[in-house]
């Protein structure tokens, strides 16, 4: 029987043979008079009724109207009233969740009705519960009475691992808000938080609220609590303070201000303690970063890093986000584009962190500031013209002075030292002309460079063995360059350990030839010695910066080979070898002496993965002169699987460090996430968990001491982790910061405690999240 006339269609047995299918849609549920036109779907084992008033289905009985689907035993629809009453193993789809129970009555189009002793489950985060009752105010409002939530599955007995328990929630779609009122938060059985109203997001957008407390333990500070609280305060700007009481320093403050407009966008975070009981005195740290677009298409940018004192970076390691965290570096700059040429101007400043220690009188740990730069101001451009050729040019204006405090080597508490460096102005050009020749498999560039600068300085120059820029303030000089660079690529198709593979092989020459200029008298604002690798060695400066340029008549020759996959690319092997050969001393080099050795040092570099689960790095500088190996770099990690990863890091640089670095992320116990899903089940729901240890350790041979260290462990139970970590940093030769983090996420709810888990990415080589790719969990906030 179909009664199509009234919207409905129903089956039964006697006509088994006729389906009605619903077409796919990738548009959201109609609403209001458009959900009313939607067909229904009514089938069962046995379907009774009188057409456009009452329909009663029993037997698996199955309705479907949109996205929503009721099974149950018995199901009736009232026509006139649009209600479904359904009785006997109800189970309610909708939107991916589910609700199970024995008793429903629902208006459909209005989504208005209850729901007796229903259990849920939510998809997107993986977790639900059970209710004494739930009350359907419409498509968008649910109250919830006695009401529980976990993603665990029931232990026997013991009931769930986590388990969140309300008197009533109220749950506003619409608003994005679920309020639970007598909320309590058990861990094992044991209550661990509890608040009078809970407030949490019903999707991944933001909300204002209470976040989940951080709790973190280090030795300068003692034990660290904190509760942040997020302020949702446009689409477009949001705030987080986070109040803490650190047990031997007071009480702090942290603020994080995010803003996004139109034409501009930015982050400040300020980190205040009013009063540190150690010092004695008030500490902060300020971050701020911004972003503009302004007139003329003239881009801004601006980041300003700043810190109280200089023992701050000792005291809060993790506080200053700086790769350099005793160099604080603060500019603001201007970008504009004109066509082929591009504009800028620039302000650039330093604070130094010093460690003026009076019981370390050789002050190791002082540093020199680099110069800063009240203003720089350039133009740069690459234009191609003619037959290809290629010019490229750079001009700038910059102001060098002194960071303020700085001092000079000798320096200790309470006895500083100025630091006695030139400071002035200068005024450079870079420019260039090339003809490269490019083809597939070959290329050409000879080039002819000009490096010009005039330095105006504050006073004149004292340099008696030059008696070319003794007593002068002004200077001048100009070094040309010319080079012609050279790479080929050679394929053929043979066969390694029973693989089809495609070998390269990619030799390279660059010659070049640059006249000595004495530069010995001449200021050195910016220039410093390149790292002799394999990118260096392919340069035609010895010098970073434009302050110094080496002389050279040289010739630089090298090769590699690698070890393609003919269809995917993938690499395989890699091998190369380079050297350097002068055809005269060289006089301008990062050493300060002359360089008479002819042939350089070789470097050499190999990595392969041609053993399944196995990654092998090396590269090597190897000295003729000694027959010794000069620096060396050795890696290897052996990756079986997923969360199962160990490598292996030696690191040699002669007469100066040599280091051994060891870093894991390995199941000691139990079943990784992918093998518990590929597992047959064997029925059981309880949640049986697998240990990890994770760590890296970083040794120093040449010191026989571990300078920086982590090392931890995670537990994951399926539905909760826990992981207690443990990181050494390294401050000074005798000094070290140590903290220890705890943290226990509650799959599907939120993570309580310290969160280790940028340490353990940025610190561990090849370590994975345990829940990577999965939904992230909902963050719950808390009102008193």
């Amino acid at each position: 029987m179909a009664l199509t006339t009234s919207g409905v269609a129903a089956q039964g047995e006697a006509d088994a043979g006729i389906e009605l299918q619903l077409a796919p849609s990738l548009q959201p549920a109609p609403r209001g008079d458009a959900a009313k036109k939607l067909p229904i779907v009514l089938q069962a084992r046995e379907v009774r009724g009188r057409p456009d008033l009452e329909t009663v289905a029993e037997g698996d009985a199955e309705f479907r109207r949109g996205g929503l689907v009721i099974r149950a035993d018995r199901l009736s629809y009232d026509h006139p009233d649009d209600l479904a009453v359904a009785h006997g193993n109800v189970r309610v789809s909708r939107d991916g969740n589910i609700y199970t129970g024995p008793d429903l009555q629902l208006k459909v189009q209005r989504f208005e009705g209850f729901f007796l002793s229903p259990t849920y489950f939510f998809s997107r985060t993986g977790a639900g519960g059970s209710a004494q009752r739930i009350d359907f105010i419409d498509d968008q409002r649910a109250i919830a009475t006695g009401a529980t939530y976990t993603s665990c599955p029931p232990d026997g007995s013991a009931g769930p691992a986590w388990l969140l328990s309300t008197r009533r929630v109220k749950l506003d779609f619409e608003a994005n808000e679920g309020i639970a009122e007598g909320a309590v938060l058990r861990f094992l059985g044991v209550p661990i938080l509890g608040a009078p109203v809970l407030s949490f997001p019903l999707t991944d957008e933001r909300k204002s609220g209470w976040l989940p407390p951080s709790i973190n333990i280090d030795n300068r500070s003692g034990l660290q609590t904190s509760v942040p609280y997020y302020w949702n305060i446009a689409p477009n700007r949001d705030a987080t303070f986070t109040p803490g009481i650190l047990t031997k320093r007071g009480v702090s403050l942290g603020t994080e201000f995010r803003y996004l407009e139109p034409r501009y966008a930015g982050v400040a975070k300020v980190d205040v303690l009013p009063n540190d009981r150690i010092t004695g005195r008030a500490r902060y740290a300020l971050d701020w970063g911004h972003e503009a677009e302004l007139i003329n298409e003239t881009r801004f940018a601006m980041h300003l890093l700043r810190a109280s004192d200089d023992e701050y970076w000792k005291d809060f390691p993790r506080g200053i986000k700086s790769l350099t965290p005793r160099l604080l570096l603060s500019d603001a700059q201007a970008i504009r584009d004109a066509g082929a040429w591009t504009t800028y101007a620039r302000v650039l400043r330093w604070q130094v962190l010093q460690n003026l220690d009076p019981q370390n009188p050789e002050n190791q740990g002082l540093i020199v500031a680099p110069y800063e730069r009240l203003p720089q101001i350039g133009a740069r451009t690459v234009r191609r013209f003619g037959s290809g050729l290629e010019f490229g040019f750079e001009g700038e204006f910059n102001r060098f002075t002194n960071p303020v405090g700085t001092v000079a080597p000798g320096s200790v508490a309470g006895t500083t030292i100025p630091l006695d460096r030139p400071t002035g102005m200068r005024v450079h050009a870079l420019a260039s002309l090339a003809r490269p020749w490019v083809t597939p498999g070959w290329s050409l560039t000879p080039r002819l460079s000009l490096n010009a600068a005039t330095y105006s300085l504050d006073r004149p120059i004292v340099s008696p063995s030059q008696p070319q820029f003794d007593g002068r303030s002004s200077v001048s000089r100009i070094i040309p360059t010319f080079s012609v660079d050279s790479a080929w690529t050679f394929e053929r198709e043979t066969s390694w350990f029973g693989r089809v593979v495609r070998q390269t092989l990619e030799p390279r020459l660059l010659y070049v030839n640059t006249p000595f200029r004495e530069q010995t008298g001449l200021p050195n604002f910016d220039s410093a010695g390149k790292d002799f690798n394999f990118e260096s060695i392919y340069t035609e400066n010895a010098f970073s910066g434009i302050d110094r340029v080496s002389d050279a008549h040289q010739l630089t020759a090298g090769v590699t080979t690698r070890l393609l996959d003919p269809l995917t690319g993938a690499e395989a092997l890699r091998l190369g070898v380079a050297q350097r050969y002068l055809f005269r001393d060289q006089k301008v080099t990062p050493e300060g002496t002359t360089l008479t050795q002819r042939f350089s040092d070789v470097l050499l570099l190999g990595s392969s993965n041609l053993v399944t689960h196995w990654n092998l790095d090396a590269s090597l500088q190897y000295s003729p002169d000694s027959n010794r190996i000069a620096r060396s770099i050795v890696g290897v990690r052996y990756s079986p699987g997923p969360f199962r990863t160990v490598n292996a890091t030696y690191r040699l640089t002669r007469g100066l460090t040599e280091q051994v670095e060891l870093g894991w992320q390995w199941p000691l116990y139990g079943r990784t996430p992918d093998e518990a899903r590929a597992a047959p089940s064997s029925g059981s729901q309880s949640c049986k968990g697998t240990w990890y240890g994770v760590g890296r350790i970083n040794y120093s041979t040449r010191d026989s001491r571990i300078t920086d260290s982590i090392i931890g462990t995670e537990y994951d139970a399926g539905c909760w982790i826990a992981r207690v970590v443990a990181e050494r940093l390294s401050t000074g030769r005798a000094e070290a910061t140590t903290r220890l983090l705890f943290q226990l996420e509650l799959v599907g709810l939120s993570r309580l405690g310290s969160n280790p888990l940028q340490v353990l990415k940025d610190n561990i080589p090849g370590y994975r999240l345990l829940r990577d790719g999965t939904a992230p969990p909902a963050t719950t906030r808390f009102y008193d």
